[in-house]
């Protein structure tokens, strides 16, 4: 779901929406569309829009379920621990852009302004150290299904700090399919696992307040969370970059966005065996390489 509402921009821009949009009031578009068309709109209203203003709500994977864009406006999307917000522009922020209104045509001050913003999004988006997390489990329910492995990678900078990983004991029979896709058997989780209670605990210490890169998020926190609450532990909130989103943003023409084709996409060697250290690892990498392919997409000339 998406909504756009634009405020005086050219009639032909409003008609061009109204192909794939429901014009629901006068300049308010509302519509299911997928990413792609989304940003491809988006692309258009940007183009188009000439002097006038736009924003842009739609769905995404993130805990507010929601995200926007704006286009000529002095209000400012920013990122507040893992929460999308607008920041109400100060004095100061709109004394700098008269300033910048003075000295520089309008093309120079979207393309400054293009710049600027892109800046600040990867370094928002993309801190320097953070922790990459797995979760092994034995299925794809958080409700009905167990966590059997907890593995993640304190990065610093580019460089692996510490590691933690430990095995957690599954109370019903492992499902024949997980023990062939993670290697892990019922043998292994009765001699090398622990209770959950006594492995999540050290788990959170380990990941502490840093934000998160994983793949799928989703569905590592659902399980995260849904263990954090059963044992009566605050909520697991971290912010979190999740590679799938990030690749689905960024990379085009892909059959699909699994961990597996993202790896052989990027030419990173991917291991047999599913396991929390190994995917964190792989995971790692494939971030590094997202990373520097939308670094190379941004430098690309406006």
């Amino acid at each position: 779901m998406i909504v756009i509402t634009l405020t005086d921009c050219p009639p032909a821009l409003r008609g061009d929406l109204s192909k794939w949009l429901q014009e629901i009031s006068t300049g308010v578009y509302v519509g299911q569309v997928n990413a792609r068309v989304r940003d491809e709109l988006w692309k258009r209203v940007k183009q188009n829009a000439r002097n006038g203003r736009a924003t842009m709500v739609y769905s995404a994977a993130n805990e507010q379920k929601l995200d926007f864009r704006v286009h000529n406006t002095s209000w400012e999307p920013i990122d507040f621990d893992g929460l999308k917000l607008i920041l109400r522009p100060s004095r100061f922020r709109v004394n700098k852009q008269s300033e910048l209104n003075q000295g520089f045509s309008k093309a120079s001050q979207r393309r400054i302004a293009k710049q600027m913003a892109k800046k600040k999004r990867r370094d928002r988006l993309h801190p320097q150290t953070y922790i990459v997390l797995d979760v092994e489990t034995t299925g794809l329910s958080f409700v009905e299904d167990e966590i059997i492995e907890l593995g993640a990678i304190l990065v610093n900078e580019g460089i692996i700090e510490k590691k933690f990983q430990s095995f957690v004991k599954a109370s019903k029979k492992l499902p024949p399919p997980i023990e062939a896709l993670t290697g892990i058997t019922k043998n292994i989780l009765e001699q090398e696992g622990r209770e959950l209670i006594e492995v999540l605990p050290e788990f959170l210490s380990f990941v502490s307040d840093f934000p998160v890169v994983s793949h799928n998020a989703d569905f590592d926190y659902g399980f995260l969370r849904a263990a954090c609450q059963r044992f009566e532990l605050p909520k697991f909130s971290n912010r979190y970059i999740d590679t799938l989103e990030l690749a689905r943003r960024i990379v085009d023409n892909l059959e699909n966005y699994k961990l597996s084709t993202l790896l052989e996409y990027f030419n990173i060697e991917e291991k047999a065996i599913h396991r929390s250290i190994e995917d964190c690892l792989r995971t790692h990498q494939l971030y590094t390489k997202l990373i520097e392919f939308e670094k190379k997409e941004n430098e690309k000339p406006l």
